[in-house]
Order: structure tokens, then C-alpha cells, then sequence
């Protein structure tokens, strides 16, 4: 697909990775744009090196990005065969135009509220700063993980990128909402972006199988 949609747009898939001609309209200079598109192209490196030895081929499709912001995580997939539902915070909607001047899909939500989507819909779940975020507002962590359970289908994995402090009350609930088939947790490499961020926490959901075996 070669057209372009909107003033100034570069055709696909240039313009995953080119500066949107509204980035002035949010405030973002081309420059903190391209820097934050290498950041995640460099963090989801990262994540697949960790999670290569359990990802079979083709066993994730869709994804959602909880926190898109510029949409750079779900850029940073444009080698990998999967959908990606990106999601604006809803404190910040005007960045969704950003999302779609990219060529992706997106959304505005409010994690302090259930997400409309059936149960069991996405292979991986990717949450930055989601967990601190709603806690600010006052807002449950307990309940954003049950819904995030609901969203999740058996095999499924979430990637939660956060402050220590809230990946060591996660850990707490892991076993509970059997995510601990696989797990995995590291203190990721500094960058820009990193100043809130203490550690990678990465889980797989059990598969329903398993779990009837371990009653």
C-alpha cells in the first residue's frame, strides 16, 4: 500500500519511522521523536533476546502497547508478523494522531477502567509506567492485573517496565494469576526514557492444561 493519507506524509512503511508533520502540534521536536524511536527500537531488542528461548514462531499475533505514547514500541515490531493495538493514555489523547500519521491503530483509555475487549485476546501485553501511573490517580494495581488476566490468552506473556517498587508488588500476585510459566527479571539498560523505570518484569501465562495438572 503506497497511499498517503494527510498532508506530508511519507508512504508506508517509511512513515513508521518518519517525524509526523504534527509533531509540533504536541510539542515534539523531530529530533526527540527520532531519539525516542531508537530507544524502543533498542529496548524491544532486548526483550525478544530474553524471550527467544520460550516464543515459538508465529505463537504471538496480537499485542497491545498499554502506554504508546509516539507509538515507538509497536515501530520498533515492523519486522515481527503481529497486529498491535496501541493505546493512548487518555491524559494525553492528542498523541493518538501521532499513532495514526505512523500508519498504526490505536486507541484512548483510561486504565483506571476495564478495557472493551473480549476475554482472552492478546498474546502480550506491553505495560510502561502503567502500574505507577494509575497509582498516582489513586487507583488499584490489584485490579488493572485482573483485568490484564481477563485480557490475556493461556501461553500469553506481559511485559511490565516500571519503578522497583511497583514490579516487587507484581511479583507478589504472579503465582496467583499463574504467570509464573515462565519468568523473567532485569534491570534495564539506562537510556532517555529510563529515569522512573527500575526494572523489567517479564511473565507468561500458564496454560489452562497446566494449571488443572498442578490442582
Amino acid at each position: 500500500m503506497h497511499q498517503v493519507i494527510g498532508s506530508g506524509l511519507v508512504p508506508w512503511p517509511k512513515r513508521l519511522t518518519a517525524g509526523s508533520p504534527r509533531l509540533e502540534d504536541i510539542g515534539v521536536s523531530p529530533e526527540e521523536f527520532h531519539q525516542e524511536t531508537s530507544i524502543w527500537q533498542a529496548r524491544v531488542n532486548d526483550y525478544w533476546k530474553q524471550m527467544k528461548s520460550v516464543v515459538q514462531k508465529n505463537s504471538l499475533r496480537d499485542v497491545m502497547d498499554m502506554n504508546s505514547n509516539l507509538g515507538g514500541f509497536a515501530a520498533a515490531l515492523k519486522d515481527k508478523d503481529v497486529w498491535v493495538m496501541n493505546v493512548a493514555p487518555a491524559h494525553m489523547p492528542a498523541r493518538l494522531k501521532i499513532i495514526y500519521d505512523r500508519g498504526l491503530i490505536g486507541t484512548v483509555h483510561d486504565w483506571c477502567e476495564t478495557f472493551s475487549t473480549y476475554p482472552r485476546t492478546y498474546d502480550l501485553l506491553h505495560a510502561w509506567k502503567v502500574f505507577s501511573e494509575i497509582e498516582e490517580q489513586g487507583c488499584g494495581v490489584e485490579d488493572l492485573l485482573i483485568e490484564m488476566d481477563r485480557m490475556l490468552r493461556p501461553d500469553g506473556f506481559v511485559i511490565i517496565k516500571d519503578k522497583s517498587s511497583v514490579i516487587n508488588h507484581v511479583r507478589k500476585f504472579v503465582t496467583a494469576l499463574r504467570w509464573d510459566g515462565w519468568l523473567s527479571e532485569v534491570e534495564p539498560s539506562f537510556d532517555d526514557l529510563s529515569a522512573s523505570e527500575g526494572r523489567v518484569l517479564i511473565a507468561r501465562k500458564k496454560l489452562w492444561d497446566e494449571e488443572v495438572n498442578a490442582i
